[in-house]
């Protein structure tokens, strides 16, 4: 592989002219697809099969124009202090307002009689239904819900508007601009030179607008969530500027060592791009894996992540030799006074920090290895306690109309009604359907703990016209609809017990009356997907870790380095969920990043951190493991060859590493909760598996066993392809070793 990606190099080099029109042709052409046939997105999650979206496909098979899954939004209004909503002037801006919000998509008109009203006659709510979910409504009704408050804040009215109705679509904003702020402060540290700094900086931003022009197109023929470009340009910007910067760092070092700059090109590319290759290859191997869990949505988020990495490694091969051509002899350009320009790789002639630091850890290796694990333990230690739940409008941003919304609702009239549950009875197959419903009900009605109402379809029986109504209805749909008001919130553990309760209570009803009995609604829905997501992460994990260690018994000829490699990932994972449910679910040091309210981490969390910090932890396994195999396989003892491979890729690494965080955090620090969740667990995980696992217990452990480290089955060795990561076939070609000379030491015979 790194003979023809050396070639690769040497012809972007040469043919640098149509390498860069085409990378910035298919720019133009996919930002104007974007451009001319972009969709909407849209923040609806749902997973077919779950008893809560059969219970949505039952009510849409027996009515048809019913829209249980539609999108909802609760009006709320509240008077001033001292004062009621019964006041004439009140009701009459009421009525006014939501006459406004009248639409072709609303299901059925609102007015002030609708408002369910507080104790205290000060506040009140209603909910408007829509006939189709939120990506789906024109402007027109959104226009319409907007202007709602109008006339009832002019009457003096507080009024705010919940519900999914008006979701805003997540924008990285200022997140991106964080993130490429830290990026090039790190790279200008690294190389002292504004052409060589902006390299890596340009090829990511180009690769990262051709992978979200792509998606921003695909919205027009596939529904995509909100969070899948952001997700793409975060992971675009963050790989994108660290497998650039591993290229051009190897370039700067081939062009030190006196090569023309051709064949410098080449060989950075024929060498630390073979490593690009295959860490890229794990990323989108891990993110596209997500299609093995069979949810859509994560399926559409991976794929789409997946593919934006992919365009990034294909710049890094070919734009990146391209540039080098264009830079010519200039690469000196806008040196920086204060900053050495240095080659990062070269260490020759002077003690490093990351020699003194590989050092300090292979000296002390016992204390070291034993130290990071503690430390990686304890941080652990809250995933026991992890919770996960779809994010509601409770941790919306503090001040915005959906957090104001369910504020008010939740201190009037509980914090369950901003999520009821439906309770349907499938009633054709019960021999009496009204005996089946009120049997229902007081099953559920005999769960005392954590319900606040139930709210049965039946009329007051004294009511002829309405019970006869009633029963017309229920034998023409053939079901009926319990409304149960938890006391909890949508996402409390409290709620989501609650579901299992009434599941558990109702079990009997179909084998006593005939009847089925379903538990739906957005909460139900909610409980439903996480729990799903929960199974679904074992398998997803074993997948992950069984081709990590497939994939790194190839690179490395080792059963060892493998087996840590993937302990040291789960030890990332743990560290990174641990920490996310300390700062999300517990709000420990929580204002430091803006969240307002703690509650359940985010339900794809697990799966999302899991399969793209295996694809990160990669990359530094590769860059850092990869000089040590090297090193020892041309003679040097153990030890030293961890010493040595440590200190040649130490600064790199840590600059790529110090992007990422970079990157993760500035996204972190975004106003979306989903967004904040994705790049606080990722910046923290790429911390802990850069620093404390491959840069402090990967080389203690490796010191700790010797040669025993890359001990490998003779047979195994002879089955097993070889991926030459290290540029082997190269030497064989080129006639030299990568570094442009012979190793004195003798190779180990027995090294893989």
């Amino acid at each position: 592989m790194a003979w023809y990606l050396y070639r690769l190099g040497r012809w972007s080099f040469r043919r640098r002219f149509i390498v860069l029109s085409f990378w910035i042709g298919l720019l133009l052409m996919v930002g104007v697809g974007a451009f001319t046939l972009s969709g909407k997105t849209s923040d609806q999650f749902s997973v077919p099969g779950l008893e809560s979206t059969q219970a949505f496909d039952l009510i849409k098979d027996r009515t048809p124009k019913a829209a249980p899954d539609g999108a909802q939004a609760q009006i709320v209004f509240q008077a001033p202090k001292g004062q009621q909503l019964s006041a004439p002037k009140y009701q009459s801006a009421i009525d006014e307002s939501l006459a406004s919000i009248d639409s072709k998509n609303v299901l059925a008109p609102v007015d002030a009689a609708s408002l369910t009203v507080s104790k205290d006659g000060r506040t009140g709510f209603t909910s408007v239904a829509y006939a189709k979910q939120s990506i789906e409504l024109t402007d027109a009704d959104r226009m319409a819900l907007e202007k709602a408050p109008d006339a009832a804040e002019d009457a003096g009215l507080t009024v705010a508007i919940g519900g999914d109705a008006l979701q805003e679509v997540p924008h990285g904003g200022s997140a991106e601009a964080i993130g490429i702020g830290i990026a090039i402060l790190v790279l200008l540290i690294t190389f002292g030179s504004l052409l060589v700094a902006g390299m890596p900086l340009l090829t990511a931003i180009i690769g990262v607008g051709i992978g979200v022009l792509s998606i921003t197109t695909l919205t027009g023929f596939v529904d995509l969530g909100s969070t899948t470009p952001i997700l793409a340009t975060m992971l675009g910007l963050a790989v994108g500027i660290d497998y650039a910067l591993f290229i051009v760092s190897r370039y700067r070092h081939e062009i030190h060592t006196g090569r023309e700059r051709e064949e410098a090109a080449g060989r950075a590319v024929g060498t630390a791009g073979s490593a690009v290759v295959f860490a890229g290859l794990t990323v989108i191997i891990a993110l596209a894996g997500l299609s093995v869990v069979n949810i859509a949505f994560l399926t559409q988020m991976g794929l789409a992540a997946a593919g934006t990495v992919a365009v990034a490694v294909l710049i890094a091969l070919t734009l990146l030799p391209a540039l080098f051509g264009f830079a010519g002899s200039k690469l000196g350009w806008g040196n920086l006074p204060f900053i050495a320009a240095r080659d990062p790789e070269d260490q020759s002639g002077r003690r490093t920090n990351g020699r003194r630091w590989a050092d300090l850890v292979t000296t002390h290796r016992a204390k070291a290895f034993v130290g990071g694990l503690v430390v990686a333990g304890v941080i652990a230690i809250p995933v026991a306690s992890m919770e996960l739940a779809l994010p509601d409008n409770g941790t919306a941003a503090q001040g915005s109309g959906p957090r104001v919304a369910y504020d008010l609702i939740s201190d009037n009239f509980g914090a369950g009604t901003n999520g009821p549950l439906l309770v349907v009875v499938d009633t054709k197959g019960a021999a009496d359907p009204a005996a089946a419903v009120e049997a229902t009900v007081k099953q559920v009605e005999s769960i005392k703990k954590d319900v606040q109402a139930v709210v049965p379809p039946a009329p007051d029986p004294s009511d002829t016209a309405a019970t006869q109504t009633y029963l017309d209805g229920l034998k023409s749909t053939g079901y009926a609809i319990v409304n149960v008001v938890p006391k909890s919130g949508p996402s409390d553990a409290e709620t989501q017990q609650l579901v299992d309760d009434i599941r558990t209570a109702v079990g009997d009803v179909e084998s006593s009356t005939g009847a089925k009995v379903l538990v739906t609604g957005q909460t139900a829905l909610g409980v439903d997907i996480s729990e799903s997501l929960a199974d679904a992460f074992p398998k997803y994990l074993l997948v992950v870790v069984g081709l990590a260690f497939v994939l790194l018994t190839i690179v490395f000829r080792s059963v060892l380095v493998p087996l840590k490699a993937v302990l040291g990932f789960l030890l990332s994972v743990g560290v990174a969920l641990g920490a996310t449910v300390a700062v999300f679910q517990w709000g420990w040091l929580a204002s430091l990043i803006g969240v307002d309210t703690s509650g359940p981490v985010l339900f794809m969390l697990p799966l999302l951190l899991t399969g793209i910090l295996f694809g990160l932890a990669m990359d530094y396994e590769v860059f850092l493991v990869s000089r040590m195999r090297e090193e020892y396989t041309h003679g040097r003892p153990a030890r030293e060859s961890v010493v040595i491979g440590f200190q040649y890729g130490a600064r790199v690494v840590t600059a790529a590493a110090a992007i990422m965080i970079g990157v993760f955090g500035g996204f972190a620090l975004g106003d979306d909760i989903i967004i904040k969740s994705i790049g606080f667990g990722l910046a923290v995980g790429v911390l802990a598996d850069a620093f404390l696992v491959r840069m402090t217990i990967v080389p203690a452990f490796m010191a700790l066993m010797g040669d025993r480290m890359w001990w490998m089955p003779k047979w195994l060795d002879k089955t097993l392809p070889n991926l030459d990561i290290e540029g082997e076939s190269l030497e064989r070609h080129l006639g030299t070793d990568v570094d442009g000379g012979k190793h004195a030491a003798k190779p180990h015979a027995h090294a893989g």
